[in-house]
C-alpha cells in the first residue's frame, strides 16, 4: 500500500497504556460496588458527581415535575425523533418472525423470538445531555417488547436534565435513577439494596462506561462496546476542506479521546480540510474538547486511489463513516468493517445521532468487523424447540442419534436414543450398542 499520514494520532503503545489505566480503575469501582452496594455507589456519585439525593430513582412525581421544565417545542422535537425512531425499529421487528417446519415426517423445529426480561439502559448526560440516547436504548427496548427497562443517566450541572428524563419516561422506562458512571453501570449489572440486577446494559459512555461493560459481559448481556465517538471521513475531490473538517469536528467535540479520520485520495482535499479544521477551531465553542480530541486522535490518510481508501477503512472499521465520493454505492457495497454508514453529502453523522431513525449505539475500537449496532434484535432471543410428533419418527430420529452417539463415546446420550428406539420403534437395542431398525424402517 502507498497510504501517507499527513497527519497521525496517539501511537498504539500509547493507546494500550491508557486503556490499562482505565482497566484497573473500573475494576476497582466494581468490586466496592460488589461489596458495598449502595452505600458504594453513593460515596461513588458524591465524588464524581457532586450528587447524592435521598433517592436516586425518580418518583412519577419527580418526573412529571422535570417533564414540565421542558418547553413545548423541545417536547415536539423530542416526539418527532421518537417517532422516526419507533417507526424504523417497528420495521426491524416485523422483519423477524417466529418459525416451526417439519423436516421430516413426524419432526418439527422451530424457533420463537422472545425479549430480554430485564435491560439497563445508560444514557450520558456529566458533558452534554445526550437526550436522543434515550430513544435509541429505551424506546428500541420498548419495541422489542422489554416488560423491565432500567435508565440510568447522571446528573448535569447538579440536578436530573429535564430533557433526558423526558426522553426516558416517554421512551417507555418503567424505572429511571439518576446515577453516572461506572456506578450506575455496577448498580444495574451487579445489583443494590435498591436496584433489582438487570440481564442486559445497554448504551453508549465514555471509556470507563464501556470497560465496566466489557468486564461485566458474561455476568449480564451487553449490546456491543460502545466507548467513545469515532468518526470517519471518506472523501475525494468532489466535495471540500469545510464540509470535511465540519464532519470531523462535528464529532470530535464529544470527548477528548474521540478518534476522528479523513482518508481521501486528494492532496489538495486533506491540506485544505487540515487549513479549514485550524479556522473552524477558533470559532467553535467546544474547541477546547475537540481540539484536544483532533490533536492526539485526528488523522489525515492520503491514498493512491478507492481500492487503497476502501482497505484502509475496512481495516479502520471506524464506528461512524461517512462517504462522500463520486461512487458512494460502490462503499456501501464493498464496505464490511464500521458502524453506520453515511451516504453522500446530503448526509450527516449528527443526523444519525439524533433524529433520523437509525440507532446511534454503535461498535467502536474495530468491534465493526464482528457486530453491528444497537437496534431492535439485540433485545430478543432466539430460542428454538424441537418436536416428534409419530412413533415411526422417534425410532427413525432416535436410531440415527443413538449411532452418532456411540461414534463419540458417549454411551449415556445414546441411551438416551435407544430408550425411544426400544419404546416407539419395538427394537431390542443392548445396552452400549449402536440401534440399527430394519432396512425399511429408515
Amino acid at each position: 500500500m502507498t497510504i501517507t499520514y499527513l497527519k497521525q494520532g496517539k501511537s498504539t503503545g500509547e493507546r494500550a497504556e491508557d486503556d490499562a489505566k482505565v482497566r484497573a480503575t473500573v475494576e476497582s469501582i466494581l468490586a466496592d460496588i460488589e461489596a458495598r452496594g449502595d452505600a458504594a455507589v453513593r460515596e461513588l456519585s458524591e465524588k464524581f458527581d457532586g450528587y447524592a439525593p435521598a433517592s436516586f430513582r425518580l418518583s412519577e412525581d419527580e418526573i412529571a415535575a422535570l417533564i414540565s421544565e421542558v418547553s413545548q417545542s423541545d417536547l415536539d422535537d423530542i416526539r418527532f425523533a421518537q417517532d422516526q425512531v419507533r417507526a424504523f425499529a417497528e420495521a426491524q421487528r416485523a422483519s423477524m418472525t417466529d418459525i416451526e417446519i417439519e423436516t421430516q415426517p413426524g419432526v418439527i423445529l422451530g424457533h420463537r423470538t422472545i425479549p430480554v426480561q430485564s435491560v439497563g439502559c445508560y444514557v450520558p448526560a456529566g458533558k452534554f445531555p445526550m437526550v436522543a440516547s434515550a430513544h435509541m436504548s429505551v424506546l428500541t427496548a420498548a419495541v422489542a417488547g422489554v416488560p423491565r427497562i432500567v435508565a440510568c443517566t447522571p446528573p448535569f450541572k447538579g440536578k436530573p436534565n429535564p430533557a433526558v428524563i423526558a426522553a426516558m419516561h416517554l421512551g417507555g422506562a418503567h424505572e429511571i435513577h439518576v446515577i453516572g458512571g461506572v456506578q450506575a453501570i455496577g448498580a444495574m449489572a451487579i445489583g443494590t439494596e435498591t436496584i433489582e440486577p438487570v440481564h442486559m446494559l445497554v448504551g453508549p459512555g465514555n471509556a470507563f462506561v464501556a470497560e465496566a461493560k466489557r468486564q461485566l459481559f458474561g455476568r449480564v448481556g451487553i449490546d456491543l462496546f460502545a466507548g467513545p465517538t469515532e468518526t470517519m471521513v471518506i472523501a475525494d475531490d468532489t466535495v471540500d476542506g469545510e464540509m470535511c473538517a465540519t464532519d470531523l469536528l462535528g464529532q470530535a467535540e464529544h470527548g477528548y479521546n474521540s478518534p476522528a479520520v479523513l482518508v481521501t485520495n486528494s492532496e489538495t482535499l486533506a491540506r485544505s480540510t487540515l487549513a479549514e479544521i485550524d479556522r473552524i477551531l477558533k470559532i467553535l465553542p467546544t474547541a477546547d474538547t475537540a481540539a484536544v480530541s483532533w490533536r492526539d486522535y485526528g488523522e489525515v490518510i492520503l491514498c493512491a486511489g478507492h481500492d487503497e481508501m476502501l482497505a484502509v477503512a475496512n481495516d479502520i472499521a471506524s464506528e461512524h463513516v461517512q462517504v462522500m465520493t463520486d461512487r458512494d454505492d460502490w462503499y456501501l457495497q464493498n464496505m464490511t468493517s464500521y458502524g453506520a454508514l453515511f451516504l453522500g453529502p446530503r448526509t450527516n453523522v449528527a443526523n444519525g445521532d439524533k433524529v433520523i431513525g437509525t440507532n446511534h449505539t454503535l461498535p467502536t475500537k474495530k468491534a465493526g468487523r464482528y457486530t453491528g449496532g444497537l437496534w431492535v434484535g439485540k433485545f430478543l432471543k432466539t430460542h428454538s424447540y424441537q418436536r416428534i410428533l409419530t412413533d415411526e419418527a422417534a425410532a427413525r430420529i432416535g436410531a440415527y442419534g443413538s449411532r452418532l452417539c456411540m461414534l463419540e463415546g458417549f454411551v449415556g446420550h445414546a441411551e438416551q436414543c435407544n430408550l425411544r428406539v426400544r419404546r416407539y420403534g419395538g427394537v431390542n437395542v443392548p445396552y452400549g450398542e449402536g440401534a440399527r431398525l430394519p432396512e425399511a424402517a429408515e
